[in-house]
């Protein structure tokens, strides 16, 4: 595989922060797609969720702008606002070292107004959702004419969504557009139709996903007592980490409530969750101060969960794509990984699993203690970001020197716009928020809070 160094012109900037990030050799699409982006094709892809497209598109749209200009230059496109903040958050990341540089985030469930002043003030790229650009174009507090490359990023997504009007209608308003790129997991017809009616002459690249044959453990168990038969699969498989899905947002709340009362340390995500909700249930997932999350196919695509030993299919969906989806969530970045599907016999809709899983036996027999997944981290807040100046250096050097915290104790930490996100050890949890009302951070009083 080649390294990124071998990408021409690629600026010192951009090359020190992929190696900070111990980004050195690129995936297959990557490999693929840079090239011929930088060549100012039009491309079509498919590609898997976690085979790094991300990053295949981002780093040819930062190396390609120009930073004199406080225009919008590249308009990313997808179909949820957890995708488009993760997104944006890779982005952000990416040009640390690009003096200037903004990124816009359009998407529902924040004001309309707070993002057209944002606007206002100018950005380099935008990543939006199809509703909330519309919103925007509607009522003119955006303007696509300054837009030089589109990116429709899990475009089959949207299409289910029953976006493929509303891309048409934004898209048409980007008028000086030199390039269009799309990026989807499947190639269904719609989206073939879709390429041809926006894609000029593009370049196809169809990547074979990054699961090796048996990475990935599959299986599935039929049950007519789902919530004794999950509770025989943690005790099997006793998980640090385990995502759990279900159909609908009242079964996700019924269930985490269940696993809560057992024991287990969860969180949830739905679709009536607002976005800080949502992502501070991604974030307490992904350091394991939260180590089950419960969610509805919103966490399916889109969200970039390494690390996840287990994924469970408590309700199994009518779509075989979406079931593709959910495991995927399991085995990624070269890991191995397991899924279970629980299985209601007499269920016609989802009968197809029968007969692409192996099936899994489990011992009714054992009387063993239920093993529970619990953490000893808790994650805590403070509001201050990246705005801020705030890095990660700072926070590990006040907590150990100043605070007296010993490394092991002090978990991952997430820095977001004007946010940041600790875990912390149990034990030493209350100590650290009395602390924190007197010792200053680079000089500065953070508040800081427990998030539940």
């Amino acid at each position: 595989m080649a390294t990124f160094n071998t990408i021409p012109n690629l600026p010192k900037a951009l090359s020190d922060t992929l190696h900070a990030q111990q980004f050195t050799t690129m995936t297959m699409v990557q490999e693929r797609s840079i090239p011929l982006i930088l060549q100012g094709k039009d491309l079509l892809v498919q590609s898997k969720t976690g085979s790094g497209k991300t990053l295949a598109f981002a780093l040819p749209s930062l190396m390609m702008t120009n930073l004199e200009k406080n225009t919008p230059q590249t308009l990313i496109i997808t179909p949820t606002r957890e995708l488009a903040e993760q997104i944006a958050v890779q982005i952000q990341t990416l040009a640390a070292a690009l003096p200037n540089f903004k990124t816009v985030t359009l998407y529902g469930g924040v004001p309309l107004r707070n993002q057209a002043n944002s606007l206002d003030k100018g950005a380099h790229l935008l990543i939006g959702t199809p509703g909330r650009l519309l919103d925007h174009l509607s009522k003119g507090t955006l303007n696509l004419g300054s837009i030089e490359r589109i990116v429709l990023d899990e475009a089959d997504r949207m299409l289910e969504m029953g976006f493929y009007d509303d891309i048409l209608k934004i898209v048409s308003q980007a008028k000086n557009t030199k390039q269009r790129l799309l990026f989807s997991a499947t190639f269904p017809d719609k989206i073939k139709t879709l390429a041809q009616t926006l894609l000029h002459e593009p370049e196809v690249i169809s990547v074979t996903p990054e699961h090796h044959e048996g990475q990935i453990e599959a299986y599935v168990i039929t049950t007519n007592n789902k919530p004794k038969t999950l509770q025989q699969v943690i005790n099997l498989y006793k998980p640090n980490s385990l995502l759990i899905f279900c159909n609908t947002k009242a079964d996700t709340i019924a269930l985490a409530q269940r696993l809560q009362q057992d024991g287990h340390a969860v969180t949830t995500i739905h679709g009536d969750l607002e976005q800080e909700a949502r992502q501070e249930a991604i974030i307490k997932f992904s350091n394991g101060s939260s180590p089950v999350l419960v969610a509805t196919d919103v966490a399916s695509r889109g969200i970039d969960i390494d690390n996840v030993e287990l994924v469970v299919n408590y309700d199994l969906p009518f779509d075989k794509e979406v079931y593709t989806h959910r495991i995927g969530r399991t085995g990624r970045a070269g890991s191995s990984g397991r899924a279970v599907s629980l299985y209601t016999s007499g269920s016609t809709k989802t009968a197809y699993i029968l007969d692409e899983t192996k099936k899994l036996e489990l011992d009714n027999t054992q009387s063993s203690r239920n093993f529970t997944i619990g953490s000893h981290f808790k994650t805590i807040a403070l509001n201050g970001g990246k705005k801020q100046k705030l890095r990660k250096g700072d926070i590990l050097g006040t907590f150990c020197k100043e605070m007296g915290l010993e490394a092991e104790q002090i978990g991952t930490i997430t820095l977001m716009a004007n946010r940041t996100y600790i875990a912390i050890d149990k034990r030493v949890l209350k100590n650290v928020l009395k602390m924190l009302k007197s010792v200053r951070i680079k000089k500065r009083k953070y508040i800081a809070w427990v998030v539940d």
